[in-house]
């Protein structure tokens, strides 16, 4: 059987991370998908992307945590759970040493402008002219003079 590099086995841990930061994995999870024993994974992941397993994984978390502060208007709870945290204590710790900022100041200072977007319909109806009709103007009354008249050059111009 031939054996993968490590950092096969490695890239597997940390997508993990990626795909599954918002549920309560921690390094021993990343571990087990990487199929190594947690020590020895820790060490590798460290060495080969120069950061721990749990600060990946807590980077990940936290950059997350900033799109939703400032494209939405969750509470710092809930972004604290959405992103797979479970301390609000703990992650304002970390974003504040991650960002220099808590939570709720980065908001503030980076929060996205509200634009509220109109249905198609709204949109549709305030862009139609103010006086229309369903059809054009009618045509006038065919005139029988007219009508024996245009015959007469056609047949003259052929």
């Amino acid at each position: 059987m031939v054996s993968l590099p490590i950092e096969r086995h490695l890239l597997a841990g940390r997508d993990l991370a990626d795909r599954s930061y918002t549920e309560p994995i921690g390094v021993a999870d990343m571990a087990a998908a990487a199929g190594l024993s947690q020590a020895h994974f820790a060490r590798a992941f460290r060495d080969l992307f120069g950061v721990t397993p749990h600060g990946y994984l807590l980077t990940r978390r936290l950059e997350r945590a900033t799109a939703l502060l400032r494209n939405t208007d969750h509470n710092v709870t809930d972004v604290c759970t959405e992103v797979g945290l479970t301390s609000v204590g703990s992650f304002t710790t970390s974003f504040k040493r991650m960002f220099g900022l808590t939570p709720t100041k980065y908001r503030a200072a980076y929060a996205a402008p509200r634009v509220f977007s109109l249905p198609s319909c709204v949109v549709r109806r305030a862009g139609r002219p103010a006086l229309r009709s369903f059809r054009e103007d009618p045509a006038p009354p065919p005139d029988l003079a007219s009508e024996a008249s245009d015959s007469s050059n056609r047949g003259a111009s052929s």
